[in-house]
């Protein structure tokens, strides 16, 4: 859903980042706004344009005014807008399409990723502590969004779970991972949610997940790999009967492998 700011709250946001003497937009009165430094024209920039998207309540491909517009509207150079939008291209707020100009990115959780991945791998020369955090990370998020699953779940049957759960109890018997099922049986539960912000925190918080699986696939017994698919199908079950105590002990079982694997505080 796209929300604007408050009027209060996105004329005051504007207020301190757009380097123009002007009416503000929704009515607001005219207020004189010192140039952008030098030193802080490339953020201040940055913020001016997240201003404009956050005031106008743009949604991800909508246009943005060009390039010069923006130069004449902001005050700075074409150099300076060309670096901001690089820059928030980077962080997946806009996309930068040659021949066509810019537009509102989708604003994934794609950066903070790999910005994570980096952090960890940086920070632990196996990934064993990093990945301690992120399972610790994952089990909070499922258990945090419980209450709320459940009771969108109770009474409802939903055979493509169903199915994703016998694929990855068939695949644990052959000894074989079952990472796509696995994100995609998480994603298929938070849809209920019907929170877009759940559902992209689950998904990059398994992506880092992922980049420290190739680690502990070697110590990772077949047991272990069936005991987290049947939790799954356990979850499963008590959400469609909206069994919510159920439910969590569910995800209990479902990183209890990987807390034993990883030492990992219960």
């Amino acid at each position: 859903m796209n929300r604007k700011m408050s009027d209060n709250f996105a004329q005051a946001f504007l207020r301190n980042q757009i380097p123009t003497t002007g009416a503000l937009p929704n009515g607001g009165a005219e207020v004189p706004v010192e140039p952008i430094s030098a030193v802080n024209r490339s953020s201040a920039t940055m913020n001016a344009i997240k201003a404009y998207i956050l005031n106008r309540g743009l949604k991800p491909g909508d246009p943005l005014p060009t390039e010069a517009r923006l130069c004449d509207d902001l005050g700075v150079s074409r150099s300076s807008v060309r670096e901001a939008l690089r820059k928030l291209e980077a962080l997946d707020i806009i996309r930068v399409y040659q021949g066509r100009g810019s537009f509102v990115g989708e604003m994934s959780l794609v950066p903070m990723v790999e910005t994570l991945v980096l952090r960890y791998g940086l920070t632990s020369a196996t990934g064993r502590d990093s990945l301690r955090n992120v399972v610790s990370m994952r089990r909070y998020i499922d258990l945090g969004a419980a209450d709320s699953l459940v009771t969108a779940m109770a009474g409802t049957s939903n055979p493509h779970l169903d199915e994703l759960v016998a694929t990855m109890i068939a695949k644990a018997e052959a000894g074989h991972t079952y990472l796509d099922e696995d994100i995609a049986f998480h994603n298929g539960m938070n849809a209920y949610v019907n929170n877009e912000l759940l559902t992209q925190l689950t998904g990059a918080v398994w992506l880092v997940h992922q980049a420290f699986i190739p680690e502990l696939n070697s110590q990772q017994n077949s047991d272990s790999l069936l005991d987290t698919a049947r939790a799954h199908g356990n979850m499963l079950r008590a959400a469609e009967a909206g069994d919510t105590d159920g439910y969590r002990q569910a995800i209990y079982d479902h990183y209890q492998p990987l807390v034993d694997l990883l030492q990992l505080d219960h």
